[in-house]
């Protein structure tokens, strides 16, 4: 009630706020598990329509800290935010935390602007393959590895098999054909600000600081000062974030709501969580 009698009082008695969306996208890059608690669209997609369905709302701020992960994940987050700021109008302003590397970068991308802090890890945009060889493991143990297929390349780069150099050479061949979908989004979104430093595509990474300077990032800032600076004393920034399950957070208590047990997968979700534990442990964190 005391809304509607405030639309009608003169403009400077409505103490009327503006109200920031924001939206935080924290995590490694995943496909998501039991114990992932990492980023997908999936797991995204409900908070950002949220966030840019505010109609009033002159932009949308996203909360970005993220070591990377999947490129087809973050392209997919990438290309949503884009979308809905297209379709609603909305400016986005991306502001980095302790780091924006790798995917994580690439979904930065999708900010009109984007702020870090100095100490901001930003960069890393290459692609990375990485695993294990258990060769001589298996000979050492009295294991043979038997695996029967239909297709002559099916087990490529098999861990339990010697490596192939003409395998190494076609895995390295897919690689740079993602990590050249990647450089031309940077420059697609950036080209006109970039430095022409010869290292900034090759995988390396820097502080927010530095990362002004190579242009792959716009301004020192952080959430609040921003937005306050651009939107006045009044401004609200208001959190938006995904709902949590029933069950989301007692992985093996039965079911989660699709009616899968909790417990299945749980073995390869753990070594994911180590494997995304040895990623943020890459910048330090």
């Amino acid at each position: 009630m005391f809304s509607t009698i405030r639309s009608f009082l003169p403009k400077p008695l409505r103490d009327e706020k503006t109200v920031i969306p924001v939206v935080r996208l924290q995590g490694t890059i995943t496909t998501s598990g039991p114990l992932r608690s990492g980023l997908c669209l999936s797991s995204v997609a409900q908070p950002l329509e949220k966030a840019f369905s505010v109609k009033k709302a002159p932009a949308v701020a996203l909360i970005i800290n993220s070591p990377g992960g999947s490129p087809v994940q973050s392209r997919l987050i990438f290309k949503r935010i884009r979308d809905l700021a297209t379709e609603k109008e909305k400016d986005v302003l991306v502001f980095v935390e302790d780091v924006a590397a790798s995917g994580g970068y690439l979904i930065s991308l999708a900010g009109d602007e984007i702020f870090v802090d100095p100490s901001s890890i930003v960069g890393s945009i290459g692609v990375v393959a990485a695993g294990f060889g258990f060769t001589e493991l298996i000979d050492k143990i009295g294991v043979q590895r038997r695996v029967y297929t239909e297709g002559e390349k099916k087990v490529i780069l098999d861990p339990f098999q010697p490596e192939v150099p003409e395998d190494i050479e076609y895995l390295k061949g897919l690689q740079q054909e993602i990590h050249e979908t990647f450089v031309d989004l940077v420059k697609s979104r950036r080209g006109d600000v970039l430095n022409d430093d010869p290292d900034l595509f090759s995988g390396k990474f820097w502080t927010g600081r530095t990362a002004v300077q190579l242009g792959l990032v716009d301004a020192i800032g952080d959430v609040r000062s921003v937005l306050k600076e651009r939107y006045g004393d009044k401004t609200e920034p208001r959190l938006f974030s995904a709902p949590r399950g029933l069950f989301g957070r007692k992985a093996g208590l039965g079911l989660d709501l699709s009616g899968r047990k909790l417990t299945e997968g749980l073995g390869e979700d753990m070594i994911s969580a180590i494997e995304n534990r040895a990623l943020w442990m890459r910048y330090g964190l």
